[in-house]
């Protein structure tokens, strides 16, 4: 039996609907290629990271205590949380 286990990586600070993109502040190291849920406050979906940005630069990964924007392919909203999958 396939078990999945979930990990919380961060929390949407903010959210640029224009842009499409989420702020998250992480707990958990993250990184490109990984597949994320966004759960809570309306949102519930999966996508993997296409990218990752700290201060408009790109990255590879993130660790803990950093902020990050990334593309979203649903709006959210603050305080949804984000989580490994």
């Amino acid at each position: 039996m396939l078990q999945l286990y979930i990990m919380k990586v961060g929390k949407v600070t903010h959210y640029y609907d224009n842009l499409g993109v989420a702020i998250v502040e992480l707990k958990a190291t993250l990184k490109v290629g990984d597949k994320i849920k966004f759960e809570g406050h309306g949102a519930d979906f999966e996508q993997e990271v296409g990218s990752l940005q700290i201060d408009h630069e790109k990255v590879e990964k993130a660790s803990a205590g950093k902020v990050v924007g990334l593309k979203t392919k649903q709006k959210v909203r603050e305080g949804t949380e984000v989580k490994k999958v």
